[in-house]
């Protein structure tokens, strides 16, 4: 007699994926923490006021580091968007569920990815 195929992760599988979740949530924020004070200089204790001949000499670095600071700071609110929303389909159960084939996504690419929506096999079809 062939075993049903499950069609949603267990409760016992789904806290262990809270767990992976949570952990990469708060090492994500404190992570966009870190950027925000670099791009608004929050905790600063350089000369970035006090010396007008280093200020010249540094600027163009420092604009394009602030740049970069505010792209990396964007990516990593996104993906703590995309953790919390993981943290919801979990609340309703849902998560795992591949969102093209309905299929559950395999573990070892959750743990990997922890928000995916997609199994691989949907993932490679999009391109």
């Amino acid at each position: 007699m062939a075993e049903k195929e499950k069609t949603r992760y267990t409760d016992e599988e789904l806290a262990e994926f809270k767990q992976i979740i949570l952990e990469k949530l708060d090492k994500a924020r404190k992570d966009y923490d870190i950027l925000k004070s670099t791009i608004t200089h929050g905790d600063s204790n350089d000369i970035q006021d006090t010396s007008p001949t280093f200020k010249v000499l540094e600027e163009g670095a420092s604009t394009l580091s602030k740049e970069e600071a505010g792209n990396l700071a964007q990516r990593q609110l996104k993906f703590i968007q995309h953790l919390q929303a993981a943290l919801v389909r979990i609340e309703h159960k849902t998560y795992g569920i591949c969102r093209e084939t309905g299929k559950l996504i395999a573990k070892d690419r959750l743990r990997a990815v922890p928000h995916a929506t997609l199994s691989m096999e949907a993932k490679q079809k999009q391109r």
